[in-house]
C-alpha cells in the first residue's frame, strides 16, 4: 500500500473555561501512533501575529505532519471530527475551531498565507478562497476563524530559525486545582542547562515563567534549542499535579519571526508587527498608570506616537532615557487609534542606531576672578556680581553630557516578552538546518 504524507494543522480549540489546542493536539498524536503513522517532524507549535485582537491564549496554532497508507485517510477524518466534537467546549460562543487536513504536495500559497498571518491581519474569507481553490478537507464550527491559524501552521514547516517546548499536561479533571509547579527546581534547572534553554526564569525578578494560571491542561511549559535539551529540563521539574502526558513540539517561538519587516509610518495599518525606523522627535514621559508615551518621525516628517506600557518594568527606564534627536528602530504592534489617541506603536523592543549628543549648559566663568557669571540683560551679555567685569562677546558653556545608553537591542525582562520575541540569549543563536526527525522518545 502506497503512504501518501498528510499536514494537520488547526487552531482556536480553547477557551477561558478551559482546553488547549496543543493538549488537543497530543491526543491525536496517541491516536496517530495507535494507527501506526510515520512521523515525519515534531508536532509544530505556530506562533502567529501577536497584536491580532482575537488571538487565542499565545495565538500558536499546531500541524502535524506523518506518512500514513491511502486507505486510512477517511478514517482519520472521521476520527478527527468525533475527537474534536467531544473536546471543544461549545456552549462558549468565541470558540471557533478550525482544522485543515491537507493531503500531499502543499500549494504554493499556502505558506504565502502563513508568512502573512506572522505581522498582517488575515480574514477568514481569505483562508477559506485557499480552501476551495485547492480543495482542502477542512473542519470548523462557529464562524470558522480558527482555520486561519490551521492554515498557516501547515504552511510554516519552520525551515528557519527554530526552538523548542516541553509541555507537561495535567488532567483534565484536574484543571481547577493550583498547578503547584515548584520554584526551586526550575530554577535549578534553567541554572544547569541555562546553555541550551531560554525565557523560563524573569532574570530580574527570579520569577518563575513557564506556568500558566488559567484553567487550561498545561502544566509547564520548557523552552529550548534541542529536543533532546527540552525533555532532560521537563525531566527536572517538579510538581504537586501528577504529569499527565508530555509532549515535544518544534517551534517559531523565540526566533523574532513575526518582526522581518520594515515598514515606513506612512504604510503602518493597525495590527502590523513590524521594525519602524525614526528619529526620537518627543521628550518621553510617564502618564497615569506607568505607561511610557514619545513620538518618532522620519526623513518624510511623518510622525508617531510610541508606547512602552507599565508590565513592560524596567525596560521603561531605559526608554525614558531618550532625547529628541536620537535615532531608533522600534520593535512594535501598531495600535489602531482611537477617541482618546492616533496610530500608536505598542513596543516590543528598541533597537538604538545613534544616540544625539547632549550638553549641560551653564553660564560662563568671569575671565578676571573666575566666579561664574549673570546675565546682564538681553543682548547685553554677561556681568560678574563679585568683580563687576562685563562681557558681551562671551558665550555660555556647553559641557558634553555622558549618557547611560548604548548602541544596540534593548527588550522588555523576559516576564513581558511575547512568545515570537527573540531573548537577548538567542541573539546570534539559529536552528536552521538541524535535525528534524523526531528522537525515539518525544512524548507520552
Amino acid at each position: 500500500m502506497s503512504k501518501k504524507l498528510i499536514q494537520i494543522g488547526m487552531d482556536d480549540i480553547d477557551s477561558p473555561g478551559g482546553g488547549c489546542t496543543t493538549h488537543f493536539a497530543s491526543i491525536l498524536v496517541e491516536k496517530f501512533d495507535e494507527m501506526g503513522v510515520q512521523w515525519t517532524d515534531y508536532p509544530n507549535l505556530i506562533r502567529l501575529n501577536p497584536g491580532i485582537p482575537y488571538r487565542t491564549r499565545g495565538n500558536g496554532a499546531v500541524a502535524l505532519r506523518f506518512e500514513t497508507d491511502q486507505n486510512r485517510i477517511e478514517s482519520i477524518i472521521s476520527m478527527i471530527e468525533r475527537l474534536l466534537h467531544d473536546y471543544v467546549e461549545q456552549e462558549y460562543q468565541n470558540t471557533n475551531p478550525g482544522v485543515v487536513i491537507l493531503e500531499g504536495e502543499m500549494p504554493s500559497k499556502v505558506p504565502v498565507f502563513s508568512q502573512l498571518a506572522l505581522w498582517r491581519i488575515v480574514p477568514i474569507a481569505f483562508a477559506k478562497r485557499i480552501i476551495q481553490a485547492f480543495n482542502i478537507t477542512h473542519l470548523t464550527t462557529g464562524n470558522g476563524r480558527g482555520l486561519i491559524g490551521a492554515l498557516a501552521a501547515v504552511g510554516n514547516t519552520l525551515h528557519e530559525d527554530h526552538t523548542y517546548e516541553y509541555i507537561g499536561y495535567r488532567a483534565l479533571e484536574n484543571c481547577h486545582d493550583h498547578r503547584g509547579v515548584d520554584v526551586e527546581s526550575v530554577q535549578k534547572m534553567d541554572e544547569d542547562l541555562r546553555d541550551c534553554v531560554f525565557s523560563n526564569v524573569d532574570t530580574v525578578t527570579g520569577r518563575v515563567i513557564i506556568e500558566p494560571h488559567g484553567p487550561d491542561p498545561v502544566l509547564f511549559g520548557v523552552r529550548g534549542e534541542s529536543a533532546e535539551c527540552v525533555i532532560e529540563a521537563g525531566k527536572r521539574i517538579r510538581t504537586r499535579q501528577p504529569v499527565d502526558r508530555w509532549m515535544v513540539f518544534r517551534s517559531n517561538q523565540g526566533t523574532g519571526e513575526h518582526l522581518k519587516h520594515q515598514v515606513e509610518i506612512k504604510h503602518l495599518r493597525p495590527y502590523m508587527a513590524a521594525i519602524v525606523s525614526g528619529i526620537v522627535s518627543s521628550r518621553p514621559k510617564m502618564i497615569e498608570g506607568g505607561h511610557v508615551i514619545f513620538s518618532i518621525a522620519d526623513e518624510e516628517k511623518w510622525n508617531i506616537d510610541c508606547a512602552a506600557y507599565e508590565p513592560s518594568g524596567e525596560f521603561r527606564e531605559v526608554v525614558l532615557e531618550l532625547v529628541i534627536g536620537d535615532r531608533i528602530n522600534v520593535h512594535a504592534s501598531v495600535r489602531p487609534a482611537s477617541r482618546t489617541h492616533g496610530l500608536t506603536l505598542n513596543l516590543e523592543g528598541l533597537e538604538i542606531k545613534e544616540l544625539a549628543k547632549t550638553f549641560k549648559i551653564s553660564n560662563p566663568i568671569c575671565p578676571e576672578c573666575g566666579k561664574r557669571m549673570k546675565s546682564a540683560g538681553s543682548m547685553k551679555g554677561y556681568k560678574c556680581v563679585k568683580c563687576g567685569h562685563r562681557n558681551l562677546e562671551i558665550q555660555k558653556i556647553m559641557t558634553p553630557i555622558t549618557r547611560d545608553l548604548h548602541l544596540g537591542l534593548y527588550l522588555p525582562p523576559e516576564r513581558a516578552q511575547r512568545h515570537l520575541t527573540k531573548p537577548l540569549v538567542r541573539v546570534g543563536k539559529n536552528n536552521l538546518g538541524s535535525l528534524r526527525t523526531p528522537v525515539n522518545i518525544w512524548h507520552n
